[in-house]
């Protein structure tokens, strides 16, 4: 059973990371082969990966964190932003204000998102770290919302097929 927790660890961080990854249903798959481990170690330890993993994008996002050159943006020279691009900055300094303005926003932003993934959670542990939210807060809203959510989804296999055969 560590085993198998500890390749879901893995496979949950990574996904964290790169979004091409599907935790969900690796998640499904595993309980559907592995019927003995308990639906609430899974939460906890896809939580856990999945928060862990995210915490590079909030930190990055903050400040906190400086990517190594090879990931950055090379510098190129100042030019005049087209209509589109301009667009979208005005925008994303709109949203970025107000976070600022409104801190419980974010909060309840990325609790919804931890649980459902709408908005993409991707999208609000970077938009949580554009917003300033404390670290503590980020990390207990995400691990309690994933632990929820993916609890769940490990128990939805074993539910569904009683419910089936009753």
């Amino acid at each position: 059973m560590l085993g198998w927790l500890c390749l879901t660890f893995g496979v949950a961080f990574g996904s964290s990371l790169l979004p091409l990854i599907s935790i969900e249903i690796f998640v499904v798959g595993l309980v559907t082969q592995q019927p003995g481990i308990s639906c609430w170690w899974i939460g906890l330890v896809v939580a856990v990966g999945q928060v862990l993993g995210k915490m590079f994008y909030f930190l990055a996002a903050r400040g906190s964190l400086h990517l190594p050159a090879l990931l950055r943006r090379k510098e190129k020279p100042a030019k005049p932003l087209s209509p589109w691009r301009q667009k979208w900055k005005t925008r994303l300094e709109w949203v970025r204000v107000r976070c600022h303005r409104h801190p419980q926003w974010m909060f309840g932003t990325h609790a919804v998102s931890s649980v459902v993934g709408l908005p993409p959670f991707m999208f609000t542990c970077v938009l949580a770290g554009l917003a300033g939210m404390s670290s503590w807060l980020f990390v207990s809203t995400g691990m309690i919302g994933r632990f929820a959510r993916f609890t769940v989804l490990a128990a939805s296999p074993a539910a569904l097929a009683g419910w089936l055969v009753h």
